[in-house]
């Protein structure tokens, strides 16, 4: 996984890693949340795979829109 850069400071993501259809996000608490295409929907993870890369806004935009749009939780 690939450390998320926080440029907020105040982020509850922790690292993250992207696939082709999919996202992982590890948060603060150490749990981590799949999400995929299927779960979440394309244009989410497209979103969120942009927020990740820029590291800001994940967490928010997780907690606004795809909250319960995981697949897997672990």
């Amino acid at each position: 996984m690939e450390e998320y850069r926080n440029l907020n400071g105040n982020s509850g993501v922790d690292a993250y890693e992207i696939g082709n259809s999919f996202i992982r996000v590890r948060f603060n608490s150490g749990y981590v949340y799949l999400y995929t295409i299927i779960s979440a929907g394309a244009d989410n993870i497209q979103n969120m795979i942009s927020l990740a890369e820029i590291g800001k806004g994940l967490n928010a935009y997780i907690n606004k829109n795809v909250k319960f749009g995981y697949d897997k939780q672990g």
